[in-house]
């Protein structure tokens, strides 16, 4: 045996270490193949988000006009219910021009209030209460105060426009006069004694 016996010869060293090896040919077209396919998934995920927004945008104009349809649906509805009280209203006034006796009048006015209470009431119309009641800011809008003895202090004494609910929702607060403690005026007899 020679003295390099453990050492393998040169030809067997270099045998099989090419297929390890990476030309940078190789490695340039490795490199090249996962860029283009980022290029491919950017492109991809570009247009798919063009088709998200194009989509969104569709759904958008769709939902304005089905709420614009609604809409005119419901004011159409309502003033359905409505013309019929101010047919009734238009009679009443024709009627007072000729009338002699104003109970007449007076009951036909009554009728067509009655009317409009039974619509409003239909579509979820309610009136605030007011006179009597203690006055609540959330339904309330005071128009003035009035000194009086005759009720504690915050009752509501009149109503000066009524307000409504439409449902739960207030849809105008009533406006009202509520009660407050008269001034105090000294009496001059007592300050003199």
């Amino acid at each position: 045996m020679s003295e390099h016996e453990g050492e393998k010869p040169a030809n067997e060293e270099t045998e099989g270490a090419g297929e390890d090896l990476i030309f940078p040919e190789e490695e340039a077209g490795k490199e090249l193949t996962d860029l283009e396919k980022a290029h491919a998934e950017r492109d991809r995920m570009r247009d798919q988000l063009l088709r998200i927004a194009a989509d969104f945008d569709n759904f958008r104009k769709r939902s304005r006009k089905e709420i614009e349809e609604v809409r005119r649906r419901t004011v159409e509805d309502t003033l359905r219910e409505v013309l019929p009280i101010v047919d009734n209203l238009e009679r009443a006034a024709d009627a007072m021009s000729g009338a002699t006796e104003v109970s007449a009048v007076t009951e036909g006015v009554h009728m067509v209030l009655r009317g409009f209470e039974d619509i409003a009431s239909r579509l979820g119309l309610k009136r605030v209460a007011t006179v009597g009641q203690q006055f609540d800011p959330t339904c309330h809008d005071a128009m003035q105060q009035k000194e009086t003895n005759e009720h504690p202090p915050g009752t509501i004494v009149s109503e000066v426009v009524p307000g409504y609910y439409l449902g739960e929702r207030l849809l105008r607060p009533a406006m009202v006069v509520v009660a407050k403690p008269p001034a105090k005026t000294e009496d001059p007899g007592a300050s003199q004694a």
